[in-house]
């Protein structure tokens, strides 16, 4: 356990470099497994979500180094070997093993997958995925059980209730290796999506069509790496950083930006009045003036992205007139974060899964617990941007999604500091 304490009140100032996408990161790391030769993946970020991918790699005899951000994984002595439920519970995207084992194997035991509690997320669609191309699937010992037929898998056409990243790359995985084509309709088009294809296309995979809702995957024999992967920049921790600094900002230039992916973070934060100078990868955010409420509703890819609705919170804190309103319908129960506001004084309430932001409190440090990751990240500049001490409690939950971010946030002024928390 952990916990992140903060002396918060202090103008933030200087330069800041995003790293690596996590949700890239958290899929390519399964997706390694498919290639017959050792991979290099770069820009891979410092976060505890790729430590815990390592260990499961670990269990099925794959070996990795990672030194600075690259992140280095041999595969060519790989076993198949059931994934243990207990380190799979530790977070969600161990799921994507099932898509990886099954293209590498033909088959696929894993537990069932963990991860932040932010209301249902159910894998029927990925279930339904591997269906279609042939895999049979079953539930023994709270551990789902995937087999492809004597034949192997066939490619099939597949279309989606909804546009799930999950499914979508899962779908993607386990269809590279499986005879004919597959077509995945209503798929999911975020650039993280973009981002496996490229990884997978790189290592002889056939794919065409990622970014849009209709993505294709003919079939081929063996992948190899043959050269290096540079992970997309995290969107995510773009954004929140952008939040960060316009609450509490004195002019910070965030670096290692895609803009384009944050066109609809940026188009909100800019509606509030804050004002931004953005180049060909990076950013500058000026120091906010009076701000003003906006109404945030969250979407799939190219909308606002749900990892967003927490990190924008405290910059709708600090506006001055109007009432906030953040909907999310991805996920309406993602707002735990909202009594741990409430602790610090915050004027915010949820109704029928709305949150209501009212302008003019002062807010204060306190104590609070961070119940999933981008909870922690809101928990965060909100501990920043007020007078006095704030304590976050499972601030592993932070370190989960947010690479290096003490030594980021420090090196900007502030006054931060993560300690273990003895038993």
């Amino acid at each position: 356990m952990k916990k992140m304490i903060i002396h918060g009140g202090k103008p933030l100032q200087g330069d800041i470099w995003i790293g690596g996408a996590k949700n890239s990161t958290v899929a390519l790391i399964p997706a390694s497994i498919l290639s017959r030769t050792p991979v290099t993946l770069e820009s891979v970020p410092r976060i505890a979500d790729v430590d815990n991918l390592m260990d499961l790699l670990s269990e099925m005899d794959v070996h990795c180094d990672f030194r600075e951000t690259t992140l280095q994984i041999d595969p060519t002595e790989i076993k198949m070997s059931p994934l243990p439920a207990g380190k799979i519970k530790s977070l969600r995207a161990s799921y994507y093993f099932m898509g990886a084992l099954l293209g590498r194997f033909g088959k696929a035991v894993v537990g069932f997958p963990g991860g932040d509690d932010i209301g249902p997320r159910p894998i029927d669609q990925h279930i339904m995925g591997f269906q279609s191309l042939g895999a049979d699937v079953r539930c023994e010992n709270e551990q789902i059980v995937i087999t492809a037929p004597d034949e192997g898998l066939k490619g099939a056409k597949i279309h989606l209730k909804m546009a799930s990243v999950g499914a979508t790359m899962n779908i993607i995985m386990a269809s590279v290796t499986a005879s004919g084509r597959t077509v995945i309709e209503n798929a999911a088009k975020e650039p993280e999506i973009i981002d496996l294809a490229t990884f997978l296309n790189n290592m002889g995979a056939k794919i065409r069509g990622a970014g849009t809702d209709t993505i294709r995957i003919d079939g081929v024999d063996r992948l190899e790496a043959k050269v290096p992967h540079t992970i997309i920049p995290d969107r995510i921790e773009a954004g929140t950083y952008i939040s960060m600094a316009a609450c509490i900002g004195n002019g910070i230039r965030i670096h290692n930006i895609i803009a384009e992916h944050l066109d609809a973070f940026l188009a909100k934060v800019e509606e509030m009045g804050v004002v931004i100078d953005t180049d060909e990868d990076s950013l500058f955010v000026y120091p906010a003036g009076d701000l003003r409420m906006v109404q945030v509703k969250t979407g799939t890819y190219p909308g606002f992205a749900t990892d967003l609705q927490q990190p924008i919170t405290p910059l709708l804190l600090t506006a001055k007139t109007g009432e906030g309103v953040i909907i999310d319908p991805i996920y309406p129960k993602r707002t735990r974060h909202v009594p741990e506001l409430q602790k610090m004084g915050a004027p915010i309430t949820v109704v029928n899964n709305i949150i209501l932001v009212q302008p003019g409190s002062r807010l204060h440090g306190a104590v609070v617990h961070a119940d999933e990751i981008r909870a922690g990240a809101c928990l965060m500049l909100t501990g920043l941007m007020v007078d006095g001490e704030t304590v976050i409690n499972n601030a592993g939950n932070i370190l989960r999604g947010y690479d290096r971010v003490e030594e980021k946030l420090r090196q900007l002024g502030a006054d931060v500091v993560i300690r273990d928390v003895e038993d």
